[in-house]
């Protein structure tokens, strides 16, 4: 019998097929960040053009994701060597997160050490009452802390081998993270300052809500995970995107006692 030798693979990487949801995501991108630039400067139908951005880019992200779990999952393309670079990939991402985030700690602090003659020489400005960090701030840093201890009680019992555990550890996690998002939306209803407030505003909003996006991109990131749980794609064998989830909301979590301690407890006393 004669033998191909072509299709047999001799290295252990994954040679993507060619796909078409990088350059549909690359325009979705490019539409939606012109469309903000229109939608702010108030231009006719820019809301409309930015939320037609908005939606091609999560459906591009969500049918190329499809692919990369399929890829994972049922062809068996992500060998060991495989999932390394995605680790790693997963990790430069979370680099140039924090860096992200340094800029705008920066941004505050360079306001808040030396406050400028024109808001008064003090921190917070004259005119602006902080809010209250033992409220709801200290509420949801018990709730994301919670949410980090319970992810990762999921995570131990899904190695373990007990999937009830593992499922219920991950749904609370999820009730806490949308808790979370609730009452920080709440907080910015009931706060007596907007992002247009001067340099306080806008450093509590850019801070705040950069890590709030944050919160919302990781809990979407675990209920993915989750539903993988239930339909059995993710195992104690096969779980790298569950851990990925994982890391990623351990650095929210760490972001927002930095947020905590810096933003909402020195910067408002």
């Amino acid at each position: 019998m004669k033998i191909n030798i072509n299709k047999f693979q001799y290295f252990p990487f994954h040679l993507v097929d060619p796909s078409p949801w990088p350059i549909l995501l690359s325009f979705s991108l490019l539409n939606m960040a012109v469309a903000g630039v229109l939608y702010f400067h108030g231009f006719y139908n820019g809301g409309i053009l930015l939320l037609i951005g908005l939606f091609l880019t999560c459906a591009g992200m969500i049918l190329w994701f499809r692919d990369v779990i399929t890829e994972g999952t049922y062809l068996g393309a992500h060998t060991k060597e495989v999932k390394n670079g995605l680790m790693i990939g997963l990790i430069l991402f979370i680099i140039s997160e924090v860096f992200a985030f340094l800029s705008v700690f920066w941004a505050f602090f360079h306001s808040s050490l030396s406050p400028a003659i024109e808001i008064g020489g003090s921190w917070p400005p004259i005119g602006i009452t902080p809010l209250d960090p033992f409220a709801i701030p200290l509420l949801n840093t018990f709730l994301l802390l919670s949410s980090g201890a319970f992810i990762t009680f999921g995570h131990h019992a899904l190695i373990a081998g007990n999937r009830k555990a593992a499922i219920d550890g991950v749904f609370i996690t999820i009730i806490l993270a949308i808790l979370f998002t609730a009452l920080q939306y709440f907080e910015y209803s009931e706060a007596g300052f907007t992002m247009s407030d001067g340099v306080y505003g806008s450093a509590f909003y850019a801070s705040t809500g950069l890590h709030g996006f944050h919160v919302i991109v990781g809990t979407i990131f675990i209920l993915v995970a989750f539903i993988r749980i239930i339909n059995y794609q993710i195992t104690k064998e096969h779980h790298q995107g569950f851990e990925a989830s994982i890391l990623y909301w351990h650095f929210v979590d760490v972001v927002w006692l930095f947020l905590f301690v810096a933003v909402y407890f020195w910067g408002g006393a």
